[in-house]
């Protein structure tokens, strides 16, 4: 198995962004110092065993978890886009539920078929 952080980098090349946000498993000087040097801000959680703290914009990293809940549900509505459903009674409901994202009832429908 291989971390990610071995893949940042070339990730990041010709990237045209302002700002990179990361978890703990990004924080390294390498990828920081790559990241600026591609004129972007390095907004990544520093790890607990720092003996320097790095300084990061903390409302910009909580920010991280809005986009990451966002492609969960994404995911867990994956049911729609690729038709697992095979009553289109089932399909109708499931589509009408897409947009309530967290309602219990839509849910609770959805995971029982």
């Amino acid at each position: 198995m291989v971390a990610d952080i071995t893949q940042a980098s070339t990730l990041i090349e010709d990237l045209s962004t302002r700002t990179v946000i990361g978890d703990r498993g990004y924080d390294a000087d390498t990828l920081e110092a790559r990241i600026h040097a591609a004129g972007a801000q390095a907004v990544i959680l520093p790890r607990r065993n720092r003996t320097e703290p790095r300084v990061y914009d903390r409302p910009l990293y909580k920010d991280r978890n809005l986009v990451e809940h966002f492609f969960n549900r994404l995911k867990q509505f994956r049911r729609i886009a690729t038709r697992y459903e095979k009553l289109a009674q089932l399909l109708v409901h499931a589509q009408s539920c897409v947009p309530t994202f967290g309602r219990r009832d839509c849910q609770q429908t959805l995971t029982a078929c």
